[in-house]
């Protein structure tokens, strides 16, 4: 962080700001309580952030939801701004809120604040309850106060409800037995009356209302224990013309248990001693059981009325102070990640959007956030971060549990980073997670890096092509072998099969002057490198810069697009992708980014030798080059071209050197082959022309 600057324009009102800069943007320093008073006359133009989502934040999120009043899922700058005034109303030194403690001190609390004054006296309240001798609540505290304070409301309301008694009770304490015996038969004993007015209706129409010897001759030879359901379905008693229901006789049997209890309950006390009911009888039963059903479930919509609201006028004290020790204990840390950006650039805290790290080829990934389950849309989205993003699916068998990540990797190099790699992923639990690599999104993370990227992806294409084509003639000489052997097989089965067409001939003239094209091709591409050699290795400096400029050509574009990118390099729009509303660059430049990626070190000590080691790759460098050069210097010297300077060794009578000697022959044989093909190829035009 840069040194603060307070000569910058003021915000809306006469509040006086501080200003820094981080990341290479200037930001506005929230670092005194009075800064959070004035919150609300800071110009929104210079806030940091403008929206962020309630959930996948690594911070609690019942402070977000405190904080989001309109329950839409997303914190803005206006209910920042009110949560920072009326937390500021209700302290006694906003400065405290600086602090970030999950407690508050009775003498803290703002006594000029009438909501100030009530939440002392609330919390006052919570520690006698809980006896507590002490004149600090904590949030922890209040928590289990809570908790247990909702348990024994619930419990008080059963008692409550339990003991429930209604001054119209009909049956004295059966009333609640008897409503549960006459609902049991109330729909059994209706229809049987009205069995009985059919029977008025028709006469013949009692044998159809009664239950028909045919249906009981079904079952007879059953065990009417198991038919017990079918029986029940038979009606309640024989219908009568009369319409009296029998109380002492003669009801069906799978119905004699509840119509017993009705009996002793009700009929008993009602119309004791009598031997049939009427159905005005029975009506007049069933009024006074709905009279007093109606009367006490008004008598329990009462208890549970009070009981809401002596609830609710309980928690509307108690939840300001929930919502009090929450802000006291976050909220400074939500506008370090809001208003300023400031902890993603503390090396020392993890922003809020941290999720934890990855490790990944020996590489620790600090610079990791939650993403949803449309990981192609996300990516889609962060489109124009010029970072590397590497997408990752991770899972807990602890938790039992699945999410997807973004990890930015921001140094080192990016050969063994690709789809389907495993990793493993810590929260900031310390939670491990299995982690496999879904996406990727390349950019480049150096300039050193891009420097050689032009060379791997030309070595990767080699590889590719090479490995290409020796699987295809690999493929071509295994199916060539294949069919000799099977025409070979299908001569010796068929010897009377016509023989093979015998090839043709080689015909030299017809290719003649493909001959003499490469052969002319051939020299002028010597003469031409022969010329280009001599013209760099005039001298060794030209030499120098004549590869120079080659490596520059090659990596040169490389490089400078990689520098435009990493200046560039943006976290906005990753934000932006996770519902974020990013009012300003979050630049992640290189020094910066250093500090995001840790990469493996080891200790500087003197181990064994590791006989199974690899060459190094400075020596195989080496080696190539040195080839490279001694090429270069052969073909120099064979041509004549150190004569001109007076080194006596460059000198050496070249033609009776050993080395020469090979040169020599060679150069014979090659002119002799020359001199035969030229020939070949005189007499086959003369062959052909006399032919025409």
């Amino acid at each position: 962080m840069s040194k603060k600057d307070t000569s910058l324009s003021k915000g809306k009102g006469q509040y006086k700001w501080q200003y820094c800069s981080l990341g290479g943007t200037k930001r506005v320093c929230i670092t005194r309580g009075e800064d959070i008073a004035h919150l609300g006359e800071l110009d929104q133009k210079l806030w940091t952030v403008l929206s962020c989502p309630v959930k996948g934040l690594e911070l609690d999120e019942r402070t977000l939801d405190l904080i989001d009043y309109d329950r839409d899922g997303k914190i803005r700058a206006d209910e920042v701004i009110t949560a920072a005034n009326w937390l500021c109303s209700v302290v006694k030194d906003k400065n405290m809120i600086l602090q970030g403690h999950d407690y508050i001190d009775l003498a803290d609390f703002n006594t000029d604040n009438e909501e100030g004054v009530q939440m002392r006296d609330c919390a006052a309240e919570v520690l006698k309850i809980m006896g507590l001798e002490k004149t600090t609540i904590t949030l922890p505290e209040l928590n289990e106060f809570l908790e247990n304070y909702d348990e024994n409301s619930a419990k008080e309301l059963e008692t409550n409800l339990e003991n429930l008694t209604v001054a119209t009770a009909p049956y004295g304490a059966n009333s609640d037995d008897a409503v549960a015996a006459v609902d049991a038969i109330r729909d059994k004993v209706t229809d049987y009356f009205l069995r009985c007015k059919f029977i008025q209706f028709h006469d013949d129409c009692a044998a159809a209302l009664d239950v028909s010897v045919e249906k009981v001759a079904e079952i007879s030879e059953k065990n009417f224990a198991t038919n017990i359901e079918e029986i029940s379905k038979y009606p309640l008693s024989k219908p009568r013309a009369d319409a009296l229901l029998p109380i002492k006789e003669g009801i069906n049997p799978a119905w004699q248990a509840q119509f017993a209890k009705v009996k002793e309950l009700v009929l008993d006390v009602d119309y004791p001693g009598k031997d049939t009911l009427t159905e005005a009888e029975w009506n007049a039963v069933v009024e006074k059981i709905d009279a007093y059903v109606a009367a006490k479930d008004e008598e329990t919509k009462s208890i549970n009325e009070g009981h809401e609201e002596r609830l609710t006028n309980e928690h509307d004290v108690i939840k300001p102070l929930e919502r009090l020790l929450h802000l006291y204990r976050d909220f400074y840390t939500l506008l370090r990640n809001y208003v300023a950006m400031v902890d993603f650039y503390n090396k020392d805290i993890a922003a809020t959007f941290q999720a934890g790290q990855l490790y990944i080829d020996s590489r620790r990934l600090d610079l990791c956030l939650k993403v949803g389950p449309d990981v192609a849309k996300h990516l889609d989205n962060s489109e124009l971060s010029d970072m590397f993003l590497v997408y990752c699916k991770c899972t807990s068998r602890v938790k039992n549990e699945t999410m997807n990540i973004v990890a930015v990797l921001t140094s080192g190099d990016i050969n063994n980073i690709r789809v389907g790699k495993n990793a493993v992923f810590y929260d900031n639990s310390g939670q491990d997670w299995d982690a496999v690599v879904t996406h990727v999104k390349e950019n480049p993370i150096s300039v050193r890096e891009a420097f050689w990227s032009p060379y791997r992806k030309f070595g990767r294409w080699c590889k590719e092509k090479f490995t290409k084509s020796a699987e295809e003639k690999e493929a071509a000489a295994f199916e060539n072998l294949t069919t000799k052997a099977d025409a070979t097989t299908a001569a010796v089965a068929a010897p009377g099969a016509a023989p093979a067409p015998a090839k043709k001939p080689f015909d030299i003239a017809k290719f003649a002057g493909i001959f003499a094209a490469i052969g002319i091709g051939l020299g002028m591409i010597i003469q031409a490198l022969t010329g280009i050699l001599g013209a760099v290795f005039h001298s060794f400096l030209s030499a120098v810069i004549f590869i120079i400029i080659i490596m520059l050509c090659i990596s040169g574009p490389s490089m400078v697009l990689a520098w435009i990118k990493l200046r560039g390099r943006n976290l906005g729009p990753v934000l932006n992708a996770n519902g974020w509303a990013i009012n300003s660059k979050i630049i992640v430049n290189s020094r910066f980014g250093r500090t995001l990626t840790q990469r493996a070190k080891y200790p500087a000590v003197v181990m064994s030798k590791d006989p199974y080691a690899p060459m190094p790759k400075w020596l195989l460098w080496i080696i190539f080059i040195l080839i490279v050069l001694v090429v270069v210097f052969l073909v120099l010297y064979f041509n004549n071209y150190f004569d001109r300077f007076n080194i006596e060794w460059l000198h050496y009578d070249k033609a009776n050197s050993w080395i020469g000697k090979i040169f020599g022959a060679v150069s014979e044989e090659l002119a002799e082959a020359g001199e035969g093909l030229n020939e070949a190829v005189q007499e086959a035009a003369e062959t052909a022309a006399s032919a025409q």
